[in-house]
């Protein structure tokens, strides 16, 4: 952990708690009945004052704003995360580690049935096909609900207290699966519905969670704008809050990927003690995080809700639609054009806050075929895995590959790739980033095809893996083709590789380009790109079943291919923007 904290330190010094003060809004002093946090006090105590992320010691307080000068010549690092950065990391980790840690063994538990005659643990024997529809399902509702829990932050509760909330209904979801899942449980047909229900339950709770959680972690930096540093070794650098920003959410998702590394154990444990076991380990993980929440409460940053801003924000859209401009919407056009004089709340700067947000959504309008192709890591290639031979490794502990690959090149990524571009001036801004990650997705699903084909080419059922009176055993079971199953784990290489450009930068752009007042909401409209990718799954599902896997995932590259091509022709000219 402290190796893990001096990585995630950054590039800049420690100050004293009076460099920056305290502060309520970001880069505005506290005021009224905000909690409090002194910026990097609490740190102090971890992380050596004077060293950074470059192991240069940093021995000035915050300089002045860089000249032209000093921004074409200096080296821009992130500044420091502060504690609180943290404590939201730890109770994101740990829903994390719960989401994961059941949703891992939900392919096993709901495609195979109770003592099922593969040898595969099981319980309600729904097929490989109804799986993924449940799976597609699931995904989807998770993804959907953050809307709702995002207008009741922004608009009621503010992010803490609609975190805290939801997650209380979050428990509950898992403790119902927890119960549903007993052995008793499942031999009385009570698996189906206790699912069923736990989904919706949790789908519900986890809403709330997300769409808060990753602007609030974001908002515990305070820094707004460049400044200038010089090092103990004489370097003077540009602290750049964009960098700060996109470090932020490089660390904020390698703790979502150490949290979903919970499925190694829980799909061991559903093996080797049952469904339960693992269950209830996810549910006792959550209750840990949530106490985490409640301890940290008085080292948040929190923003008190705006009020109904969506609604308003809603308004402002439909009048721009009937009028084919957003201008129309700005008080001055509403109060002196015949016909229109209308009193509305909002202002002219309020307008071109919606507009920046329809900006940044269009980014997202791509979003759902790259989580179609990611969605197949927890579902259809789980189900290529148990065709192969596992050599006693359950094969839904495969999809593990992709975390920790997350978990390794990230800090590679920070620590050197991106330093290196920066310094031989190559510009590897957001949409170039976003693009990279359409690119490794496709590549990860051409790759899970020339895996099934390799399938389809071995013995002892070729076209037809578990199902070929060739393969049955005495006991009743199927052997699996002459594949071994190390040969799947470039696909979650890739997988893993496309998210480290994609997702962990769509969630950096939806924060910085959304408006202070709509950060939880314009969020909530990226998560809810997973939900659409979820539903194309769900229709894609028919193609799930032997021998059609080959076409379906050539199929799948190739429209990530082609997405994220059109993703970078649309989009490509933002990337002027970013120093903006």
């Amino acid at each position: 952990m402290d190796l893990f904290r001096r990585w995630a330190a950054g590039s800049s010094s420690a100050q004293s708690p009076t460099d920056r003060g305290t502060y309520e809004l970001v880069g505005q002093p506290v005021t009224g009945s905000s909690r409090r946090i002194v910026a990097n006090d609490a740190f102090k105590d971890t992380v050596p004052e004077s060293e950074d992320f470059d192991g240069n010691a940093v021995n000035n307080p915050v300089g002045d704003g860089p000249t032209e000068e000093e921004l074409r010549t200096l080296r821009k690092v992130a500044d420091r995360l502060p504690w609180a950065a943290f404590l939201v990391a730890i109770v994101e980790l740990c829903e994390r580690f719960t989401y994961y840690g059941i949703s891992g063994p939900f392919q096993n538990y709901i495609s195979n049935s109770y003592h099922d005659p593969s040898g595969l643990p099981g319980a309600i024997g729904l097929d490989q096909k109804g799986a993924t529809a449940l799976t597609n399902f699931f995904q989807f509702w998770c993804y959907v609900t953050p809307i709702l829990g995002a207008v009741i932050a922004d608009s009621f509760l503010g992010k803490y207290w609609t975190i805290y909330y939801f997650s209380i209904i979050y428990a509950v979801g898992v403790l119902i699966l927890f119960l549903t899942s007993l052995p008793i449980a499942i031999e009385n047909g009570y698996a189906l519905g206790g699912l069923v229900a736990a989904m919706i339950v949790i789908g519900l709770g986890t809403g709330g969670i997300k769409s808060n959680v990753s602007p609030m972690i974001a908002e515990q930096c305070i820094t707004t704008k460049q400044f200038v540093r010089t090092t103990s070794r004489g370097e003077r650098v540009i602290v750049d809050p964009a960098l700060t920003i996109q470090r932020i959410y490089m660390v904020f998702y390698m703790c979502i990927n150490i949290g979903s590394l919970s499925s190694i154990l829980t799909t061991n444990m559903e093996l080797h003690i049952g469904f339960w076991s693992a269950y209830l380990l996810c549910f006792f993980t959550f209750l840990a995080g949530f106490a985490t929440l409640i301890i940290g409460k008085e080292n948040y940053i929190m923003h008190p809700p705006k009020g109904s801003v969506i609604p308003q924000a809603l308004r402002v859209c439909w009048i721009g639609l009937k009028n084919r401009s957003l201008d129309a919407a700005k008080p001055e056009y509403l109060h002196t054009t015949p016909g229109t004089r209308l009193n509305v709340p909002w202002d002219g700067v309020f307008v071109e806050e919606v507009r920046r947000a329809l900006s940044a959504c269009k980014v997202f309008l791509f979003f759902p075929v790259y989580w179609l192709v990611q969605g197949q890591m927890v579902n259809n290639l789980v189900s290529q895995a148990g065709q192969m031979q596992l050599h006693g490794i359950p094969n839904d502990v495969m999809s593990n590959i992709d975390p920790l690959t997350i978990i390794v090149f990230i800090p590679l990524c920070d620590r050197f790739l991106y330093p290196a571009l920066r310094k031989a001036g190559i510009a590897f801004k957001p949409i170039t980033r976003m693009f990279a990650g359409f690119v490794f997705a496709a590549a990860a699903m051409a790759y899970a095809a020339f895996v099934q084909r390799a399938i389809y080419n071995a013995g002892p059922c070729y076209t037809a893996p578990l199902a070929c009176d060739a393969g049955k055993l005495p006991e009743g079971r199927y052997r699996p083709n002459e594949v071994h199953v190390a040969a799947q784990v470039p696909a979650f290489l890739f997988i893993g590789l496309s998210e480290i450009f994609a997702a962990v930068t769509g969630l950096e752009y939806a924060f910085t380009q959304a408006p202070a007042s709509m950060k939880s909401f314009i969020m909530s409209m990226f998560l809810l790109t997973t939900a659409f990718g979820a539903v194309m799954g769900g229709i894609i599902s028919p193609l799930a079943v032997d021998p059609t896997l080959l076409w379906m995932y050539i199929g799948l590259a190739m429209v990530a291919l082609v997405a994220g091509v059109f993703f970078w022709r649309t989009f490509k000219h933002l990337n002027d923007f970013e120093d903006s």
